[in-house]
């Protein structure tokens, strides 16, 4: 029986041509040999599964041989080549520094650097994991990595560079290696699939190449795992049955669900998601992977940044038809804060839940007070009509409920999304609603427009609404921190029925307020529905004869203010430090 090689080993690179996703960095290495500029220390740093060791390998091969190809290329036929594919080259020298970190064992590594190579050129020492070498060892290592015989190089692989000592990174060529696209490790897999005789679908592949990250060495390791598994047929079902991968079917409903504002669906599709054993906290973060390829896909320009297949790009790209940007702006930033709190908080469930219940009301909190307002308007025209009895009241009665009605019929052809359009900066775009109104029929009908504000702009307002708008223009203005701090310290005070003060200490805060109160003024009327509000800022009166500056003074001021402070002073026979 033939003994058994993974798919990591069997079909691991044996030249610059084969290794894949590194086009620029292996065109590099190879113009190097061609040319004979040959550095004596290299540095190769990316993350795991990408081919640093690998091409490290092929470069000591290539060098050595004595009858290299176009100039860069292995013959594979001679003396040297044949020893490095039986593993029994003694010119390359490879060297774990997870394990072998000490200054003994580098010093171990110097003594062989003086041996001279046996067949070939050059004595190659490849140093994996480099940055597990420890502080001494690396000092040890420096004098030789700068200066080392004329036929000894050095290729340093790490996958945390950072950790490197820079005066070790100063004395090597810096090579990067880039992740493995998507696209790339799915046709790589293709071919190793077509030589194994494995028939496997292009869905499944994707699910494959993203979960593993970039790495081609954890993508083969899946497709073994998954041909264990399923034999020479392998479906998507089996596939994300296999990784414990979330469908991607489940995201694609759910968005579908909340641009319906269907929270029943959205909530029994989250319940089966748990009963197949998912985690939520896994489940909010692919769903807002899933909404960012959905915004990625409406603009060309960012089509690149979809790494999927030809077929769930086309259902990526009908679905981000279907969806304002906007809408998708809001619905990732209450992923974001899902995420943020579901790792604190003590009921995860709920916390997902309530996630999605906003997402399947974005636009409809803005959608419902436009219903409610012409209602207690048809009501006043009902009391009205036996007071005059006259027909000529009903036509300008019946037009007050038209102006609500122009901006819906654009609506129809946009569906979910713009109901999503006015919720995002929630005070302005509000505001600029109202004006539109307005304006609108006011060349139609002038007496129903000029009746109905009226009734609006004076609506009596308490104190308490008066404190919760000014608290919502201050989380509206995040992004003016000072401004912000200044409204959630200083508040307007209702003196009046439609006059407010606020009190400041200080002359630059008041001419900081000074200069936002007309904006902050009108956004207040707009949601009070009140024109006649007025706010008058005020300096406090700054009495320096009441301010205590020694230890003595400071506590005459407080026994003076609670008498009881005395008492225990003289009851403890206390001292004033």
């Amino acid at each position: 029986m033939e003994n058994y090689v993974v798919s990591a080993r069997k079909y691991r690179p044996q030249n610059f041509e084969s290794v894949v996703g590194q086009q620029a960095l292996t065109q590099t290495l190879q113009n190097a040999i061609r040319q004979n500029h040959l550095a004596h220390a290299y540095l190769f740093c990316g993350p795991r599964g990408v081919g640093k060791t690998t091409c490290a390998r092929i470069f000591a091969k290539t060098i050595n041989c004595l009858n290299p190809q176009n100039g860069f290329d292995a013959c594979n036929e001679c003396e040297s080549c044949k020893a490095f594919n039986e593993q029994r080259s003694f010119n390359i020298h490879e060297l774990d520094a997870a394990s072998n970190n000490s200054v003994e064992d580098i010093r171990s590594l110097i003594d062989q650097v003086r041996i001279p190579p046996q067949i070939g050129k050059y004595s190659v020492y490849i140093i994996d994991e480099v940055h597990m070498l420890s502080a001494g060892a690396f000092n040890a290592l420096l004098k030789t990595l700068e200066e080392p015989p004329s036929y000894a190089i050095f290729i340093l692989a790490t996958t945390e560079k950072h950790k490197v000592l820079p005066t070790i990174l100063s004395r090597c060529q810096v090579y990067d290696f880039n992740r493995i696209t998507v696209p790339d490790t799915i046709a790589y897999l293709q071919k190793v699939a077509a030589n194994e005789g494995i028939t496997v679908s292009e869905e499944a592949l994707n699910v494959v190449a993203q979960k593993a990250d970039g790495g081609m060495r954890d993508a083969l390791s899946i497709f073994d795992q998954l041909v264990a598994f399923c034999g020479s047929t392998i479906t998507y079902e089996q596939t994300i049955a296999v990784l414990n991968v979330l469908n991607a079917d489940y995201y694609f409903t759910l968005v579908d669900k909340a641009l319906a504002h269907d929270v029943a669906g959205a909530l029994l599709l989250f319940n089966d998601v748990l009963n197949h054993g998912f985690d939520a906290g896994h489940f909010v973060i692919g769903f807002a992977q899933h909404l960012r390829d959905v915004l990625v896909s409406k603009d060309p320009q960012t089509l690149s940044l979809l790494e999927t297949g030809d077929s769930i790009r086309a259902r990526y790209g009908e679905q981000a038809k279907r969806c304002h940007p906007i809408w998708i702006f809001q619905a990732l930033d209450i992923l974001n804060t899902c995420d943020i709190n579901y790792r604190t908080a003590r009921n995860k469930r709920l916390t997902v839940e309530l996630a999605l219940i906003k997402l399947c009301q974005i636009g409809v909190a803005q959608v419902v007070p436009q219903q409610a307002q012409p209602a207690p308007q048809t009501k006043s025209a009902q009391t009205n009509k036996p007071s005059t009895s006259a027909q000529p009241t009903t036509p300008p009665k019946q037009a007050p409920t038209e102006p609500t009605t122009p901006p819906q019929p654009t609506t129809p052809p946009q569906a979910a999304s713009t109901p999503s359009i006015p919720k995002m900066p929630r005070i302005g775009l509000a505001f600029g609603a109202k004006k539109e109104e307005k304006v609108a029929p006011a060349p139609q009908e002038a007496a129903p427009v000029t009746e109905t504000p009226k009734e609006e702009s004076n609506r009596p307002f308490t104190a308490d609404q008066l404190r919760d708008a000014w608290v919502g223009l201050a989380a509206a203005h995040k992004e003016e921190l000072r401004l912000k701090e200044l409204m959630e310290i200083y508040a307007p005070q209702l003196i009046a029925e439609q006059q407010a003060q606020i009190v400041l200490p200080n002359p630059w805060q008041l001419a900081e307020m000074r200069k936002a109160l007309p904006s902050l003024l009108r956004q207040l009327r707009a949601q009070l529905h009140n024109e006649h509000l007025s706010i008058e800022l005020i300096q406090a009166e700054f009495n320096q004869e009441q301010m205590a500056f020694t230890a003595e003074e400071k506590y005459a001021l407080m026994a003076e203010q609670n008498p009881a402070l005395a008492l225990l002073k003289e009851t403890l026979d206390l001292q004033i430090d």
